[in-house]
């Protein structure tokens, strides 16, 4: 090699992507081995509610450092409060794209990588955000790792978190993690307690650790106001007739019809009913009992999977296959959600919580996960039904980041169908996203199930002065086979959930109740935040022990 050829960089510090979440969440377990592991729904939480603030460092093409921050505002970050409460349980979802403060609430970096200064660089990209968008500053809970060995000491010991920073600042007392803070320009205001229960260490206090953005004049008015802007989604939900047909071949081009004409409106999603393909058993030669019905669908699993991802590639469209009963590798039967995006990537979300009526005749059992999927649209969500009467479901889909809620359903009467139809727009309202309802109409007289239906599908928005009067940006006839389509403002979201009227999302009491999912199944874990690995701590300079900036 020539003496001028150039190489190929090793390291590189940039935004993270949906794409590192598994190993953003691999260095987490890394970084934190004495603590339970971020889930992947809290990772992608954290980058779709605010991914500016979200960095990793990337060595020898693998992640070795993450950081996390969010947008507060002063009240907020300056409040008395934990962890699990300023973060909406490790989601990131309190961020408020008006607040004129950086919170940092996650720096980690894997202990192999020591002495590559690897966390003052991701704090470097925090400080550059922060001035880049005249915040005020750089706000974070810190650890104080010492704390507990000192108050147990009996020479040089400290009686209390306030007497351990204090003979810190005094140089009596050396803490890697809070002497890095102060050196790089921190000031601490305050101890908060309870901060982190996880932290045995710190005691589950921390230190609020304060930077001041030297180009912002603290003392002039501020305001941060959300630009109108526009981020138009076009949504087609079908409002399908039930039909004898004479094989798949046949249920597959009604299908396409539909996929053809939405996509002819340049739709970018369009939503099937839930147990749309309950059709293909009227091409049996005999009417099946639930059970041999339930096999005879999920034969077809394969064939419709592919033929929907199929379409959707040919016309461009993101489709919600509505739902289709399945047979899982445990031998149970699911009723799933096929999502097959233009990009050629299937999706599959279950149903969670099967209906009476599913668990008796179908023997349908419930799903044990549920998580935003990602589009070029944005995260999306899907409840199947009777899970759309389940407020914790939406509300974990909306903190990981989903602004439009699917909900494909199958009611017979018009009481099943206003219970679906007023839950969903109660979703709408409390998570300051849109739902969307498509559901079967007509009648199969030898299909158990599909005797009678009942429906008017829709697309339904928060109540505010951005959206429609009545909360409808659109709906079907009741009972006709349709095409029902719309533009909506994804904009209008963020613009309601930061300055709108009401702000379900960002006024949450989240001193008093939070939602606690079993970690078994994926769901939330506690997490050690602005608390820096020791890895982190130790990162910064080779000579010694040190901490990056919070967060």
């Amino acid at each position: 090699m020539s003496g001028t050829a150039k190489t190929k960089a090793r390291l590189e510090v940039r935004q993270a992507k949906l794409k590192d979440v598994r190993e953003i969440a691999d260095l987490v377990s890394r970084a934190y081995v004495d603590l339970p592991p971020y889930t992947l729904g809290e990772i992608r939480g954290q980058l779709n509610n605010y991914r500016d603030g979200c960095f990793v460092a990337k060595l020898d093409g693998q992640i070795v450092g993450y950081c996390a921050s969010m947008r507060l505002s002063e009240n907020v970050a300056f409040s008395n409060h934990t962890w699990d409460e300023v973060t909406g349980n490790g989601f990131g979802s309190r961020h408020d794209p008006t607040g004129d403060w950086l919170y940092g609430y996650e720096m980690c970096v894997d202990p192999k990588v020591r002495g590559t200064r690897l966390g003052r660089r991701l704090y470097e990209e925090r400080r550059s955000l922060a001035e880049r968008l005249d915040l005020a500053g750089i706000v974070f809970g810190g650890r104080m790792p010492g704390l507990a060995n000192a108050m147990r000491r009996k020479r040089n010991n400290a009686e209390g978190p306030q007497d351990y920073l204090d003979k810190v600042i005094d140089n009596k007392i050396h803490d890697p993690v809070l002497r890095f803070q102060l050196a790089n320009g921190f000031e601490p205001q305050g101890i908060l307690q309870n901060y982190l229960p996880e932290d045995k260490k710190s005691k589950a206090f921390a230190v609020r650790m304060v930077w001041r953005n030297p180009y912002v004049d603290s003392d002039a008015p501020r305001k941060h106001r959300l630009p109108r802007d526009v981020e138009s989604v076009r949504i087609a939900t079908c409002q399908l007739q039930a039909r004898a047909v004479s094989g798949f071949d046949e249920f597959m081009r009604h299908v396409e019809y539909f996929v053809d004409v939405a996509a002819d409106y340049e739709s970018d999603f369009i939503l099937f009913p839930e147990l749309f393909t309950l059709m293909l058993l009227s091409a049996e030669e005999k009417e099946l009992s639930p059970i041999e019905a339930i096999e005879a669908l999920s034969r077809y699993t394969p064939k419709i999977r592919q033929k929907l991802s199929e379409m959707a590639l040919s016309y461009n469209i993101n489709i919600i296959g509505g739902s289709h009963p399945t047979r899982m590798d445990d031998g149970d039967i699911h009723n799933v959600a096929y999502v097959c995006l233009r990009d050629g990537s299937i999706h599959a979300q279950e149903k969670i919580h099967p209906t009476p009526n599913e668990a008796y005749w179908w023997n349908i059992k419930g799903g044990d996960s549920i998580d935003a999927i990602p589009t070029d649209c944005g995260p999306i969500g899907v409840l199947i039904c009777y899970d759309s009467e389940f407020p914790e479901l939406a509300r974990r889909l909306v903190d990981e980041g989903a602004r439009i809620i699917f909900v494909p359903f199958c009611t017979d009467s018009r009481q099943g169908y206003m219970r679906v139809r007023y839950c969903a727009q109660a979703r709408a309202i409390e998570n300051q996203c849109f739902t969307v309802l498509s559901g079967n109409v007509g009648n199969l007289p030898n299909v158990a199930n599909m005797d009678i239906q009942y429906a008017q599908s829709c697309i339904l928005t928060p109540c505010d002065f951005p959206f429609a009067r009545d909360g409808i940006a659109a709906e079907a006839s009741e009972n006709v086979e349709t095409l029902t389509i719309s533009d909506v403002n994804l904009a209008d979201l963020s613009w309601a959930r930061a300055e709108g009227t009401v702000r379900n999302l960002a006024d949450r009491r989240f001193d008093l109740y939070q939602i606690e999912w079993d970690k078994r199944v994926g769901q939330v874990s506690p997490r050690i935040g602005e608390a820096e690995s020791e890895a982190a701590a130790q990162d910064t300079q080779p000579t010694g022990p040190r901490t990056p900036g919070g967060g």
